[in-house]
């Protein structure tokens, strides 16, 4: 495992260029630009073409410009993407919308896998947006509408009186491979898959540091006392707005493991146990894969 690599999600995919957000005729620029991608969303899904191989069927030219001029106010600047201005349409459900062939609104966590990392990293980053969105049409001061300002990026408080300003939130949440030198601790959730484990996580509470939510949630999750953690890497996680911080952490050789509700079983796997199939693995493309691969390669 090359631990210079970016985590499924990230990376250097997308030039943000937070400053063209300020500018007020943002859209017009883009709608007046032939060389702008329109990525469209419906909701938690987006445009994609299923087949040959998936990737994300971007709109261009003056017909997408069209389709985008109508839904103006659900327009979301992204950044540029392969050097080309990428806009975000969050498509209405008042008329019917005409998608090229082989292409349909589908969503991201099945079909990330299988997407080149630019573009599931894109996607990601679009769903996130879309959900917070979704989720502060009104104030949470107030209780009246919000308006998007700075490109989508603000909801503003339309009422005067009030005019709070809402940026989008993640909810920070660490991930750990525990290890004693020789084994490591792995839990299994009932909804999983049969045979799966992975490494232990948990949101990080107000007035927590990380590493106090590392101790917490291992001792929470398996009553193993951890001697000790580092960061390792982190990782966007846009179901529905977490942001993975992996960990690794050290616990004294032979504590014993047990659970207490949250998890369906926890346990000790050493290195020839999880080669020969002992432990079903998370997805490749997760954090919690690249901690378990990085430990047994040595790392």
């Amino acid at each position: 495992m090359d631990p210079d690599r970016p985590n499924f999600f990230s990376g250097p995919y997308i030039d943000r260029r937070a400053e063209e957000r300020e500018h007020a005729d943002w859209a017009r620029a883009a709608l007046e630009d032939p060389q702008t991608l329109y990525l469209l969303g419906s909701g938690t899904r987006q445009l994609v073409f299923t087949r040959p191989e998936p990737r994300i069927a971007f709109l261009e030219g003056r017909e997408a410009a069209a389709i985008a001029a109508a839904e103006r106010s659900r327009l979301v600047l992204l950044g540029w993407f392969r050097q080309r201005r990428c806009v975000l349409v969050e498509v209405g459900d008042a008329a019917p919308l005409e998608t090229p062939p082989n292409a349909s609104f589908e969503e991201l966590r099945p079909l990330s896998p299988l997407l080149t990392g630019d573009e599931a990293g894109l996607l990601a980053y679009a769903r996130a947006l879309s959900v917070w969105r979704a989720r502060q049409r009104y104030c949470g001061a107030c209780g009246s509408p919000t308006v998007a300002q700075r490109a989508g990026h603000c909801m503003r408080c339309s009422a005067e009186s009030c005019a709070q300003e809402f940026f989008p939130r993640l909810d920070p949440a660490i991930i750990v491979l525990v290890t004693d030198g020789e084994s490591a601790l792995l839990g299994r959730q009932a909804t999983w898959p049969p045979g799966r484990y992975s490494t232990i996580a948990g949101f990080v509470e107000p007035g927590e540091s990380l590493e106090d939510a590392v101790a917490r949630e291992v001792m929470e999750e398996t009553g193993v006392p951890v001697t000790g953690a580092r960061y390792d890497s982190s990782q966007p996680w846009p179901f529905p707005a977490s942001i993975m911080i992996g960990f690794r952490a050290w616990a004294s050789p032979g504590t014993p493991a047990r659970v207490d509700g949250e998890l369906e079983d926890a346990r000790w796997f050493s290195r020839a146990q999880i080669r020969a199939g002992a432990a079903g693995l998370p997805p490749v493309h997760s954090i919690s894969r690249r901690l378990i691969a990085t430990w047994m390669d040595g790392g």
